[in-house]
């Protein structure tokens, strides 16, 4: 079937009478003296998963799902039970991307099982025991040999056991004839896990005699044909858009004047609102963006109000041990704990017990996510969701104002799924070859069924089985052949008797990440240590930029394995926050609503009394009078300056301060201003500037130096040669070295684990530099260096949006205007400051803001 043929119509509420219909009385009278009716999620999705369809079910969280995926085939299975039909096989494979949720999911089966199997011993009534089994990483060798002797009807697992599963010698057996797969969560796997997990599913229907049905939960998302088709790999699937009438209470808070106040009073007000919002509720989850602000608010909270919070407060990320935040989740759930701070760890849907509110400090970054922390308040069906925005910034103001209104409105920004990655590929066909031997026609076949890869061309899969095959000659480098490959008879298998060993010990896709060394280069203090840096971190910085560590300045230089060397010596003012490795990016399509927010108020300022425009954002927004007013001055203040930038204006402003600054007034998220900014900075290279500063933000992007072109590199640059300009400009870059580190891991050509032993990220970030080295050499078409750069273009940076937005300046819907100014603009200074935020106190910096706003406004008035 091609794309076109495909259906993804929308599943029909079914009424109450037909699902009771089906229901064993065994499973009717247990449902009926647990709840009061079927939830909305319940009255779509049952009756489709019964009658054997494909489905995906979104609906907010908190709105039944996993019970609605699993009463069907808890229906089914005691049907089988009574009959004594329950056969030594696996029915259901329940995939989640988290651990924690999987071990949920297990305790919140075993005990209906329980109390379904108690309602049958009163009746009198014989039942085979219906069994469930957690496998995951966690689990020990004995309890994995345990479920080949008691094989479990239902196999709870994550997509990386899933693949090892799939290639045990006798457990695949039992999944020979599967019957339903569950992957829940699956807005969580928009990336190469999920891109993993979408082979194993086309791998898994090859081996079972009966197509198992494909059921995905998710909380809310979009676009829902294109997470359908990612689910069933382009087959038809219903999809229930499930909105449950959940209530929501959101709002925006800012504690006090963001532009008056003084630091003092902006910290101590802060802290003072959180607290209020805390004793008013009973549980309170707090969202920061960065695990350093999550510890940061524990400690403030402690320190200002010792007698409130002492035991009853708790810190929850993805820095913290296993064991910490299992500590965490319970004591959460036994109610014990009155808030838990948490960065994004939090997010998904493990059951947390009762939250009343959520406060996000600072702006989640789409509304997706928004909607995904504020429904971990109110968890239940009919519970108020209550989320407060807690806002201390005036960019923050304006974007956490747009996503209100896009909350309210429904409109979610849309997802993005990686297509075509050779390393996951290269990863999936070893694991296929020792499965069993292959035509290369029925292996390309099968690949291009998952939707991840529909359209993988044949000249690409051919170069992942050279690589595999070992035709490139990589021996010297310990890259040996994994597969072999006959062109005569165009068979496919495995090499090599520790092939199993080495892809069961290899497999996955999450990178493992370290702490760089950070070293003085030269001069006195030559070699001395001075600490160290996250890799995310030293991913962002290119030679000549200058970061802050300890408090003290450091100009990179270059790096050698896992040491970063830096000069000491440097008066410049630093280029990037240490944060920067953890910020979430703004989603392009909550950047294009900001942009058309800002044309329009420029629309009313030129036409409308200060009074009507204030009432208009009011309402339009859908905040407070106080939070309209400072929106509107914030507005007016660009306004009268330079004017507003908008969906249709980018505003290029230059000034000098110490050297040329030209800021890109270009809100189109910091993923699509990376690329634009390097592509501009590579040009304006090749046109004769020298040392380029780059500084980029959800709202823009600044290049500094000492003469810079901007016209003519504006010239040069367009929608079709953007692609090849930055391919040539992180050539040498480290962000390209450290990501092919993690397509060779992926892709085996480093191994983490072998024969026992384990190699540091150290020793294969050496193995990696020698290997890109080689490889270019050979070619620079080998696929996981291809791979390695359409991660950064697509993944961490976003080409196409890029290359839509320079579309648009082609097609003259956005025009530029250059601008020279004296002084920043008041929507630049956010951008400007960034650099500093590790050198200058907070107070000082909110004095800088001021002292700036009082400058700008003299200029307007004198003007």
């Amino acid at each position: 079937m091609t794309e076109q043929e495909q259906t993804y119509k929308q599943a029909r509420l079914r009424e109450k009478k037909e699902i009771i219909g089906v229901l064993h009385p065994l499973v009717k009278e247990w449902f009926f003296s647990r709840f009061q009716d079927f939830s909305l999620p319940q009255l779509y999705g049952v009756m489709p998963i019964w009658e054997r369809k494909n489905i995906l079910i979104s609906a907010p969280t908190g709105g039944t799902k996993t019970l609605t995926a699993f009463l069907s085939i808890l229906n089914y299975l005691v049907t089988l039970a009574e009959k004594n039909e329950l056969e030594d096989k696996v029915y259901a494979l329940y995939i989640s991307p988290l651990k924690a949720l999987s071990n949920d999911i297990f305790v919140n089966l075993l005990s209906p099982l329980a109390e379904i199997e108690e309602i049958a011993n009163k009746k009198n009534i014989k039942l085979q025991k219906i069994q469930v089994s957690l496998r995951t990483g966690d689990t020990s060798a004995e309890e994995r040999s345990k479920m080949l002797k008691k094989v479990p009807h239902i196999l709870i697992t994550t997509p990386e056991t899933a693949a090892i599963v799939l290639n045990s010698i006798k457990f695949v057996k039992k999944l020979g004839a599967c019957e339903y797969v569950i992957v829940d969560e699956i807005h969580a796997l928009a990336n190469k896990r999920g891109v993993h997990l979408s082979l194993s599913l086309e791998r898994l229907e090859e081996i079972s005699k009966i197509t198992p049905i494909r059921i995905g939960l998710s909380a809310t998302i979009a676009p829902l044909e294109e997470i359908a088709r990612f689910l069933t790999g382009n087959r038809d699937c219903l999809i229930a858009n499930v909105d449950t009438g959940k209530k929501a209470d959101i709002s925006i808070v800012t504690p006090s004047d963001l532009i008056e106040s003084s630091a003092y009073e902006m910290h101590q007000s802060m802290y003072k609102k959180i607290d209020e919002l805390i004793q008013e509720h009973k549980t309170t989850l707090i969202f920061t963006n960065t695990r350093s602000a999550t510890e940061r608010v524990i400690h403030h909270l402690k320190e200002m109000f010792p007698a409130r919070y002492l035991e009853n407060i708790g810190a929850h990320h993805s820095s913290l041990s296993k064991e910490h935040r299992f500590n965490i989740e319970n004591r959460l759930r036994k109610g014990e704990l009155k808030v838990v701070v948490s960065s994004t760890s939090l997010e998904l849907g493990i059951d947390i017990g009762y939250v009343d509110l959520v406060i996000l400090l600072g702006s989640p970054k789409s509304t997706a996510r928004s909607l995904q922390r504020i429904g971990r308040s109110g968890h239940k069906l009919h519970d108020t969701a209550k989320g407060r925005f807690l806002v201390l910034d005036r960019d923050d103001l304006v974007e956490c104002s747009v996503m209100l209104k896009e909350i309210i409105e429904r409109k979610i920004d849309r997802v993005f799924i990686p297509k075509n990655c050779l390393d996951v590929l290269s990863q999936q066909i070893y694991g296929m070859a020792i499965y069993k031997k292959w035509q290369i026609n029925e292996m390309f076949s099968l690949i291009r069924k998952s939707y991840c890869y529909s359209n993988l061309k044949y000249e690409e899969f051919l170069d992942v089985i050279s690589y595999l095959a070992g035709e490139y000659e990589l021996e010297h480098r310990n890259v040996y052949a994994k597969i072999w490959y006959d062109e005569k008879t165009g068979e496919i298998g495995k090499r090599g008797k520790l092939a199993r060993v080495i892809y069961m010990t290899n497999i996955g896709t999450i990178p493992e990440e370290s702490f760089v060394n950070v070293v003085v280069a030269r001069g006195e203090r030559r070699e001395q240590k001075v600490g160290v840096i996250d890799e995310a971190f030293l991913e962002r910085m290119k030679p000549g930029d200058v970061f802050v560590l300890g408090g003290a300045r450091y100009q990179y230089l270059y790096t050698r394995g896992m040491n970063v060397y830096v000069s000491s010596s440097v008066n410049r003012p630093p280029t990037i926050p240490s944060w920067a490795s953890e910020m979430l990016p703004l989603s392009f399509d909550l950047a294009c609503e900001i942009g058309r927010f800002r044309g329009l108020i420029e629309e009313k300022l030129g036409k409308n009394s200060a009074e009507e425009t204030k009432e208009w954002i009011s309402s339009y927004l859908h905040v407070s009078d106080s939070v309209a007013r400072e929106i509107y001055d914030y507005c007016y203040s660009q306004y009268k300056y330079i004017g507003i930038p908008s969906i249709k204006k980018i505003i290029v402003e230059k000034y000098y301060a110490e050297k040329n600054y030209v800021i890109f007034h270009s809100l189109f998220g910091r993923r699509v201003n990376d690329a634009l900014s390097r592509a501009i900075a590579f040009l304006a290279g090749r046109l004769g500037s020298r040392d380029v500063e780059i500084g980029i933000s959800d709202n823009g992007f600044f290049l500094a130096g000492e003469k810079i072109d901007i016209e003519r590199a504006m010239k040069h640059l367009n929608s079709k040669n953007i692609e090849e300009i930055l391919k040539e400009a992180i050539e040498k870059t480290e962000v390209l070295k450290r990501r092919f580190r993690h397509c060779a891991t992926r892709s085996l050509m480093i191994l983490r684990k072998y024969k026992g032993r384990e190699k540091s990220v150290g020793r294969q970030q050496m193995s990696s530099h020698f290997l890109i080295t080689a490889v270019k050499r050979i070619t620079g078409e080998f696929p996981i260096l291809k791979e390695a750069r359409r991660e950064v273009l697509e993944d961490l940076m976003d080409i196409e949006n890029s290359k839509i937005v320079l579309r648009w300046i082609e097609e003259n819907k956005i025009k530029i205007e250059y601008k020279t100014t004296s002084l920043p603009s008041p929507f630049s200074l956010g951008l400007i400051i960034q650099g500093y935020s590790d050198l200058i106190k907070m107070e000082d910096r909110i004095e800088f803001l001021k002292r700036m706003h009082k400058l700008v406004m003299g200029k307007i008035n004198s003007d």
